[in-house]
């Protein structure tokens, strides 16, 4: 079966297989964007070989005290990361939606409009700025 998209076709992420027709799954479309944002947001820089500066490194954010400049310093991540990794989108806009500082997560909403088709969508990124500590 081909798929044929304008937007793109990839693996669908985390990788998985169709066993019976032992092909790799695909996503296209919408859904290949999104994974490819998610992507782009959950990839340190230095983590692929061959493209080093790949990624956004909210990782190093973690640990840090939740503040006014730590919301800009986590737009401009995800800003410029955008821009420089997924050429399909535009106009991106960056909102920090809710936050539980003792559960330890964010909620980042990506809005952006799809460069070919220019219509408006949004993706909401969890981001734990907890994980790895033992408190509970």
């Amino acid at each position: 079966m081909e798929i044929q998209s304008f937007l793109g076709t990839g693996w669908s992420f985390p990788p998985s297989f169709d066993k019976v027709g032992r092909t790799a799954l695909m996503v296209s479309d919408i859904a290949d964007i999104e994974e490819s944002i998610r992507i782009i947001l959950s990839t340190i820089p230095g983590e692929r070989l061959m493209q080093p500066t790949f990624g956004c490194d909210l990782k190093k954010l973690v640990f840090e005290k939740f503040e006014s400049t730590l919301m800009g310093e986590l737009k401009h991540m995800i800003y410029y990361a955008l821009l420089n990794y997924e050429p399909r989108i535009k106009d991106v806009n960056i909102e920090l939606l809710g936050r539980n500082e003792l559960e330890g997560f964010l909620h980042i909403q990506l809005n952006y409009t799809i460069i070919i088709t220019n219509t408006r969508h949004n993706l909401v990124y969890p981001f734990y700025f907890l994980e790895g500590t033992s408190l509970t």
